[in-house]
C-alpha cells in the first residue's frame, strides 16, 4: 500500500496515448429512453465562471436529478442490471424489454448484490425495484446516513460492512457466489469483467447528451472535460468517447486529496493500492483504480489533479450561488478545475484546451450534503 505524500498534479507523458476503448453500441441510448423518467439532464452555461477561469466558454452537466435520482448513476446501473438479466434468463438482447425481465423475475426471483458509497447502490436498488428484483447493498464505514437511508427507501436490504470500500466490494462479490444472484458491481473483481464493461457503457449516455446540446445550441464540441473519479468507471467511458472525436478533447481527473488512487498509479506507471483519509466526496473515496479502468485511464488521461475537502466546498457553494446544487462528488470538478487552470499548471494542458470546457456535475447536493 502506498501513502502519498503531497502529490497533488499529474500530466501525462507524449509517450502515451494508445487507442481509446472500443466504442459502446449505439443502441445504449434507445435503451434508456425507454426508461419511465427519461429526460436529458441540463447542460448550464456559467460565463461568470468562464471569465474566472480564463476559458472562452463553460458548462456543468447537472446530474443533480437523474431519473428522479441525485446522481448520474442509474445511467450505468440500468444497463449493467438490464444486460445481466438478459444474460441471466437466456433472454436474447434483440428480445429483451422491461416487461419481459420483470415477467422472468416473478417465475424466478433474483436478488441483485453490489457494493457502494452511496449513489451506485441506490441506482442498483431503484433498478431492482422498477425489474421486480430484491436488492441487497453493502455499504462501508463512513457512508452518509442520508444515502444509506435512501438506498433503504428504494427497497433494498442494506448490510453494514466495518470496513473499507474495497472490503465491501469483497463481501458483495462472495455472496453473488449463492444461486440466483447476480453481482452489479462498478468495479472489476477477478473473474467479473463483464458487467462492470456494461455500466461503464451505460455512462456513455451522458456524452452523448452534452454532444448533442452543445450542437444544437452551435457551440464547439468540449476541448476540456474535467471528471470526479472513484475507482475510475466514469472516466473510463469519457476515454471511450472523447478519445475518438477530432480533435479529441482533453480529460482531466480529479480526486479527493484523502483518497487519489488513481493520480498515484499515473504517477507511479502502475496500478496502485493506497492509505486513504476520510473525505467529505465519499463517493470518490477508493483507494485502488478499477482493474477494467485502469490500462485505458493510463494511456489516455492528459491531466489528474487532487483537490481539498475546503476547495469542493467552496466549489459546491460557487456552483449553488449560479443555480447549479452539487453534492461534494459533483462539484470536484469545479475545485479541480480550478487546480489545473492555476498559473504554472495551465501550460502543461493540451493546447486549445481553454475553447469549451465542460465539468461533469455527478451529483445533487441531496446525494450527500455538504457539512
Amino acid at each position: 500500500m502506498t501513502t502519498l505524500t503531497g502529490t497533488t498534479w499529474y500530466t501525462r507523458p507524449a509517450t502515451r496515448g494508445g487507442r481509446p476503448p472500443e466504442a459502446p453500441p449505439p443502441e445504449i441510448a434507445a435503451f434508456h429512453r425507454t426508461l419511465p423518467g427519461y429526460a436529458p439532464t441540463p447542460l448550464v452555461e456559467l460565463p461568470s465562471l468562464a471569465a474566472e477561469l480564463g476559458v472562452r466558454r463553460l458548462f456543468v452537466k447537472d446530474e443533480s436529478s437523474r431519473f428522479g435520482l441525485p446522481a448520474f448513476k442509474m445511467l450505468g446501473a440500468s444497463w449493467g442490471a438490464f444486460r445481466a438479466l438478459s444474460r441471466h434468463y437466456g433472454v436474447p438482447l434483440a428480445d429483451a424489454t422491461l416487461g419481459r425481465l420483470r415477467a422472468r423475475t416473478g417465475e424466478r426471483p433474483v436478488r441483485l448484490v453490489t457494493a457502494t458509497e452511496g449513489n451506485h447502490g441506490r441506482a442498483v436498488a431503484a433498478m431492482a425495484r422498477m425489474l421486480g428484483a430484491r436488492a441487497r447493498v453493502y455499504v462501508p464505514s463512513g457512508v452518509h446516513p442520508a444515502a444509506v437511508a435512501a438506498i433503504e427507501g428504494e427497497g433494498a436490504e442494506v448490510a453494514a460492512v466495518a470496513g473499507s470500500y474495497e472490503e465491501a466490494v469483497g463481501r458483495a462479490a462472495d455472496a453473488a457466489t449463492a444461486p440466483d444472484t447476480l453481482l452489479v458491481q462498478d468495479t472489476s473483481v477477478p473473474g467479473h469483467d463483464q458487467v462492470p464493461q456494461w455500466i461503464v457503457d451505460g455512462y456513455s449516455t451522458l456524452f452523448t447528451e452534452i454532444d448533442d446540446e452543445l450542437s444544437a445550441r452551435g457551440v464547439e464540441p468540449p476541448s476540456l472535460v474535467a471528471v470526479p473519479v472513484g475507482v475510475g468507471s466514469l472516466a473510463q467511458a469519457a476515454v471511450a468517447h472523447y478519445g475518438r472525436t477530432s480533435p479529441p478533447a482533453a480529460l482531466l481527473t480529479v480526486e479527493p486529496d484523502a483518497a487519489p488512487c488513481l493520480l498515484a498509479s499515473l504517477a507511479a506507471g502502475r496500478r496502485t493500492t493506497i492509505a486513504t483519509r476520510t473525505t467529505i466526496m465519499s463517493g470518490l473515496h477508493c483507494a485502488t483504480p478499477s482493474a477494467l479502468a485502469w490500462p485505458h485511464l493510463r494511456e489516455r488521461v492528459d491531466a489528474a489533479v487532487a483537490v481539498s475537502d475546503g476547495d469542493t466546498v467552496r466549489a459546491a457553494r460557487d456552483l449553488a450561488a449560479r443555480g447549479v446544487h452539487a453534492g461534494p462528488c459533483g462539484a470536484a470538478s469545479l475545485a479541480g478545475v480550478r487546480a489545473a487552470l492555476a498559473p504554472g499548471r495551465r501550460a502543461a494542458l493540451p493546447r486549445g484546451h481553454d475553447r469549451t470546457v465542460v465539468l461533469l456535475g455527478t451529483e445533487g447536493a441531496a446525494a450527500n450534503p455538504l457539512p
